[in-house]
Order: C-alpha cells, then sequence, then structure tokens
C-alpha cells in the first residue's frame, strides 16, 4: 500500500512494564509486538508514545499514602485512577520492548509533568497540555491515522479520541492491541470510540483501506 505521506501509524506505550512480568502489566500485551511489526513495515511514516514518568508521580498510588493501586481520586483535573509505580524514566520498565522493531520518526514522551497524568498522545489528563503531537501531524499533511499498542481501553482509546477531536480520521488496529479491561473500561472505551467517529479495524483491514 502506497501510503502517499497521508496515513500516519501510531503505536502507543510498547513498553516492558506494560508486558507480562512489568509493574503495570497489559494481559497478553506482549503479543502486540510481532503484530505490529508485520503492520509497521507497511508503513513510512510512523509515531511512538512512551509513558515516561517521574518518581513519585501524581498518577501513582505510592504516592498517596493509605491508597492502593487501582482505587480512584480526585485531583485538581479530575478523577485519577491510582497505578502501581510504573514507566518511570530510566528505568528498564519504561524502555520500549526489545522485540518491537519500527522505523520510527518521532518518539512522544507523556507524562513526565510530576502533577499530572496522561494517557493520550495529543493531551495529558488536564486536557489543556499539549505534547505537540497533532500540530507534526498536521505539519506533515497526515490525514488518517492508525492507532495501536496498550492498552486499547487507555491510552489508545484516548489518543485515538483526540486524534479525531484534532480533525483526523482515526483507526484503531484491534488485533495490534490489548485492554486491561478494568470494571468494564474496554467495552466503555469501544462505545466511546464508535460516537466518535473511530474506525475498528484488523490489521488485514487497515493495509487494504
Amino acid at each position: 500500500m502506497d501510503h502517499e505521506e497521508v496515513s500516519c501509524l501510531i503505536v502507543v506505550d510498547v513498553q516492558n512494564d506494560f508486558c507480562p512480568g512489568g509493574a503495570l502489566a497489559v494481559p497478553k500485551g506482549d503479543e502486540v509486538v510481532p503484530a505490529i511489526n508485520r503492520l509497521a513495515a507497511r508503513f513510512d511514516d510512523i509515531v511512538l508514545t512512551q509513558d515516561w514518568h517521574p518518581r513519585g508521580h501524581t498518577s501513582f498510588a505510592s504516592a498517596h499514602p493509605g491508597r492502593k493501586p487501582f482505587e480512584t481520586i480526585d485531583l485538581a483535573y479530575g478523577r485519577q485512577v491510582l497505578w502501581p509505580d510504573h514507566c518511570v524514566q530510566g528505568t528498564r520498565g519504561a524502555e520500549l520492548h526489545r522485540d518491537l522493531s519500527v522505523n520510527a520518526q518521532l518518539v512522544i514522551r507523556k507524562g513526565f509533568h510530576p502533577a499530572i497524568d496522561s494517557y493520550s498522545g495529543f493531551l495529558e489528563a488536564d486536557r489543556k497540555t499539549s505534547t505537540g503531537l497533532a500540530g507534526y501531524l498536521k505539519e506533515k499533511r497526515f490525514r488518517e491515522l492508525f492507532v495501536c499498542g496498550l492498552a486499547t481501553d487507555f491510552c489508545v482509546a484516548w489518543t485515538a479520541l483526540d486524534a479525531r477531536a484534532a480533525g483526523f480520521a482515526a483507526s484503531v488496529v484491534e488485533d495490534a492491541c490489548r485492554a486491561i479491561d478494568l470494571e468494564g473500561s474496554l467495552e466503555r472505551a469501544w462505545r466511546e470510540m464508535a460516537a466518535a467517529g473511530v474506525r475498528r479495524v484488523s490489521a488485514a483491514q487497515c493495509v487494504a483501506s
């Protein structure tokens, strides 16, 4: 498929801490790696996102005495799920999976502000702080984005929703993603994405489109 710099593949957070054995492992998260490698070989233009938290980040349950992972609290910017410490800057857990083999032109690091979490590759969780990704993609004149990676119901979904809000056509490549599915979060994410006009596709459909 000749994308003619119209389409871009966004590979979300394929990092050690989100894979089996990691601090916040997505079930079967490592299964996305070969799928993404095959998919990426068909794209000339690829962007990676990377969770990149400082120690003591506000999204960590350990930063809130008496709180446990997966509880929720209200922070200045809204409701926040508290996570186990993960993807701490400079640690092995924050590194991209060693078998991920993609020729990316840009790596967007997110979640590095100590007091703001970040799921989306476009905007941090305060919904104000931009990563600069939208500007990059518009400057390159991309029109259609294909999103894959970890996890379907959090960082992938938020990235796809923000892609639509920024004016891009967006598709989530379902078989190149895996989900956490926390209290119905996967079904809710697909419902929200469908309502926003995000397409749900397989890798085969993506290549054929």
